[in-house]
């Protein structure tokens, strides 16, 4: 029985908060651990890395495979002493990472207290409890209360199928094989954990644990009570698996993948010294390491690294504890009968002078199109190629192959060229503001897009290298932009056009012009230039800036024809407007030769073709018309001596001269 002063300080540690790996009977091997990943923090889980280091040293120091215990780990906590700052206790009691539950027989009730208390705050005594109570169960091994597998000790992970059923209850939920028919239960916590071993710590499906023979009789199932075993030993004809980490230094282990890494640091990102094909024998060099918080793969993976070197002695680097098995009796030195995998190759384009990708280290890559041979070279050390080649045409076949250094060739990679050059800038022929469609040339069954800002007016396909898109009427002066995208999606650049104006303007409109006129005013098409001819000479012309006109001219005759059109910005000619001049000028006053009272005809001068009228008060005494020499001879009754008359011209246009007056004489 521990001293009341033992049990007092054990208090005091957990209630101040010390460092737990100080107080720890598990120190010695958790110790290993600090200075790699620093001290635990109180109620806080280690990262995942320093978790990997605890469960591994404690397992090695208890001679149990690690694989075994962080499997256990992970079924029963999936790693996790604390959840959310407080320590993880399932509703069964189980406490912390390992969910211990048992309590050594003989504590009285204040040591029990301490011992609980250690388990909940303490991850490493936690874990040293854990592994305990697994040591425990596969000492039943010994007793024959579990059953034992024939020629296996504790270094062979099958050999502790049971002891880690015995961990979580050799009860019938546990039992190997459903009773009704024989069939694999799957669910057993055991089937689990090893489930748990093959893809944690063995990855890559390189390695498959043994079967085991199980058939229903060899197990009695009491819901109630523990399984009777009725089979104390079985044998297994698949090789057994010794865990990898008891390994010493000197001792030889062999590759178990294809193409399996070396690396310069214990870590996933490090750069690749040397690459191991599948039963490379390597021998061991140095002591177990971790992938550090500082590289960036420091994630969930449970295994470890061994420093390594070739058995040549020319290579050496850091390998996954996944990759490797202890070298044992059945090992030959490896006969490379095998072709290289089929060649990873990056997309090829007609713009292409390197081909890069991936294949076996040391195999000579070739790159042929058709029968000919392009390109090739030799792979590097991490597997990677580059085969200058020069450039082929877009749908070129090409085939890569890779040939190993035993002679060895691949299946052929088959890849075609693609098209990565854009088409060409289409050519767009004059559109007008009449068109209803755009036609040029494209790169042959390209698709051909119109577009004004960002709406597509229109597409089509240039099947024979030409083409004609239908569009609906566009104003004058829109741009257009046309360009072509190929079959392989390559986009040209565009082209851009504007619509040209060939619609004629308007017939301007002219208002009347007078023959006292010095403009001719009216309306026509916005910034268009107006024209005012009479026959063949121009006598004027204006812009119509804001729709409207004046144009300045000399003063015309009444009478004569002017026509008056408009041009456009895009030299588009209008109709012509032709208007006459307007007679507003009256006739000169007419001169009139002596009336007598014997005078008949009344005679004088006047406007050419104006009407005379000849008044003797209001009385309208005759009219006529001036002759073409501007003489006019009106005939009246002859008017008393003394009488007043009154003369005046009248053109054909209405203005009326003033009047002349003379005397009867």
């Amino acid at each position: 029985m521990k001293s009341i002063f033992l049990r007092a300080g054990l208090l005091t540690c957990l209630l101040l908060g010390l460092d737990y790996e100080e107080t720890s009977a598990a120190s010695e091997w958790s110790s290993k651990c600090s200075p790699l990943f620093g001290v635990i923090k109180q109620n806080e889980n280690p990262s995942f890395q320093h978790i990997n280091c605890l469960l591994t040293n404690a397992a090695l120091k208890a001679e149990i495979p690690p694989e075994v215990v962080k499997a256990v780990a992970r079924k029963e906590s999936d790693f996790l002493q604390f959840i959310e700052g407080k320590p993880n206790i399932t509703s069964d009691g189980g406490i912390g990472i390992m969910q211990v539950t048992d309590i050594p027989q003989g504590y009285d009730n204040e040591e029990k207290l301490i011992y609980k208390e250690k388990l909940k705050y303490d991850i490493s005594f936690n874990i040293e409890e854990g592994v305990k109570i697994l040591n425990e169960k596969y000492n039943y091994l010994d007793k024959n209360i579990l059953p034992k597998i024939q020629g296996a000790g504790r270094q062979e992970i099958e050999n502790w199928y049971f002891p880690i059923m015995a961990y979580n209850g050799t009860k019938s939920i546990n039992g190997p094989v459903y009773q009704s028919d024989g069939t694999k239960n799957t669910k057993a916590y055991q089937e689990i954990v090893f489930s748990y071993i093959e893809n944690d710590s063995f990855l890559t499906k390189t390695q498959f644990l043994a079967q085991f023979p199980f058939k229903k009789e060899h197990f009695s199932y009491d819901p109630n009570n523990n399984i009777v075993f009725r089979e104390k030993t079985f044998i297994l004809t698949d090789p057994l698996h010794t865990s990898v980490y008891f390994v010493k230094n000197g001792q030889d282990v062999v590759v178990t993948g294809v193409n399996r890494y070396l690396r310069a640091k214990p870590a996933a990102s490090s750069e690749i010294n040397y690459i191991a094909p599948k039963n490379t024998l390597l021998e061991i060099t140095g002591e177990l390491a971790y992938t550090l918080k500082t590289e960036k793969t420091a994630n969930a993976n449970q295994f470890v690294w061994f420093h390594v070197k070739t058995k040549d002695g020319k290579s050496t680097g850091y390998i996954s504890s996944a990759y490797i098995k202890k070298r044992d009796s059945s090992w030959t030195p490896p006969v490379d009968n095998a072709a290289p995998a089929l060649p990873k190759v990056n997309e090829v384009t007609d713009k292409t002078t390197n081909i890069i990708g991936e294949s076996e280290p040391g195999s000579i890559l070739m790159v042929k199109a058709g029968t000919p041979v392009i390109g090739s070279t030799t792979t590097s050390t991490d597997g990677k190629f580059t085969v200058r080649i020069s450039k082929q045409k877009a749908g070129t076949k090409l085939t890569v192959t890779a040939t190993d250094k035993a002679g060895n060739t691949s299946e052929a990679k088959d890849l075609t060229v693609k098209d990565a050059t854009a088409p060409s800038i289409p050519t767009v022929n004059a559109i007008y503001d009449y068109s209803t469609t755009i036609t040029g040339k494209a790169e042959t069954n390209a698709k051909v897009y119109a577009m004004v800002g960002s709406k597509i007016i229109g597409e089509t396909t240039a099947k024979d290298g030409a083409y004609t898109i239908k569009i609906a009427k566009q104003k004058a002066g829109t741009s257009i932009i046309v360009y072509a995208v190929d079959v392989a999606r390559n986009k040209s650049a565009t082209k851009s056009v504007k619509v040209i104006d060939k619609t004629a303007p308007s017939t301007p409109s002219v208002n009347t012009v007078y023959d006292y006129s010095t403009s001719i005013t009216g309306k026509a098409e916005t910034n268009a230039n107006v024209y005012a001819m009479v026959g063949s000479r121009k006598i004027g012309e204006t812009t119509a800036k804001s729709g409207s006109y004046i144009m300045k001219i000399s003063k015309q005759k009444a009478g004569t024809s002017i026509a008056v059109y408009a041009k456009d910005v895009s030299g588009n000619k209008s109709s012509s407007k032709t208007v006459k001049v307007m007679d507003k000028t009256a006739p000169p006053v007419p001169t009139v030769n002596k009336i007598t009272s014997k005078t008949v005809t009344v005679t004088g001068k006047s406007e050419k073709g104006a009407s005379i009228f000849i008044y003797n008060g209001s009385k309208k005494i005759g009219q006529g018309i001036v002759d073409s020499r501007g003489n006019y001879k009106v005939k009246i009754k002859a008017q008393k001596k003394g009488s007043t008359i009154k003369v005046y011209a009248q053109d054909k246009s209405g203005n009326k001269s003033k009047s002349k007056t003379t005397k009867v004489s």
